[in-house]
């Protein structure tokens, strides 16, 4: 069984399992979708190397190093995280795949017809919490070859008050829980955006600021659950094609964020 890494300060408290951010309480009020509860089985998971439905592309992704086979939002979520370090207010875990190593994949064969998924690159993959007053900053840090090509996105799940009446803000759009059920499983895009207000009824509003992503999707099927999920690229509703054409090359090394702020 896996323990549980709590971080602490005066007002705040954060669990992580395994890597996974299962709690985030304030004034000991949840923020973060639990476990079991109905909506998601899970809290939160990283998308990676790919974002959405590959099953419309053969499950294949074409790279200048050969065709790789992926499942929907890619196969970091079959990984396990290590514990690096922590302290009472940090945690850092981490990821490593070795290229061409075949993954097994947990969608087969009920949701999927590829029982191992693989990637032609090597990459190392790290996630860091920070608790600092009443915000935590989870931080992404990918170390790849260059040109490697990738799509990420952050799929965190937070506990809503089951009214549906929350709203979600940014500089640009405003919208509503009820909207954004009716967009389904593409999810409703927030693009060119960094910074989303969820007025979390029953709880203190939150800010979520991110770098590196530069958009948002939006996803929810029930009224006590929402994830908002930053994303490098937004894929459904578009006839693109899975291939490094239409994916980011990294740099080598590459980081990304996603803060959390209760108002």
């Amino acid at each position: 069984m896996n323990s549980i890494l709590y971080l602490k300060n005066k007002a705040c408290k954060v669990a992580i399992e395994a890597g996974e951010l299962i709690s985030f309480e304030k004034d000991n009020l949840e923020y973060i979708h639990q476990k079991g509860s109905k909506g998601w089985r899970n809290s939160d998971i990283e998308m990676f190397p790919v974002i959405g439905p590959i099953s419309k592309n053969n499950f294949r992704i074409h790279t200048q190093k050969g065709d790789a086979i992926q499942d929907q939002h890619g196969m970091l979520r079959e990984l396990d995280y290590a514990l690096v370090s922590s302290s009472e207010n940090t945690a850092k875990f981490i990821k490593k795949y070795q290229k061409k190593t075949p993954i097994t994949n947990s969608k087969f064969p009920k949701k999927s017809s590829e029982a191992q998924l693989s990637w032609p690159f090597d990459f190392t993959f790290e996630k860091q919490f920070r608790l600092e007053n009443n915000t935590l900053k989870i931080d992404f840090i990918l170390t790849s070859e260059e040109k490697m090509p990738f799509m990420l996105g952050y799929h965190p799940a937070f506990l809503l008050s089951n009214t549906g009446n929350e709203i979600l803000t940014s500089h640009t759009k405003k919208t509503t829980l009820s909207e954004i059920q009716k967009a389904g499983d593409n999810a409703f895009p927030f693009l060119d955006c960094n910074q989303i207000t969820l007025e979390n009824i029953g709880r203190k509003h939150l800010e979520i600021t991110t770098t590196g992503f530069h958009n948002f999707m939006i996803w929810s099927p029930v009224n006590n659950m929402l994830c908002i999920e930053p994303i490098t690229q937004y894929t459904s509703y578009t006839d693109e094609k899975f291939s490094e054409k239409n994916m980011r090359l990294s740099e080598g090394k590459n980081n990304f964020s996603f803060e959390i702020k209760v108002l």
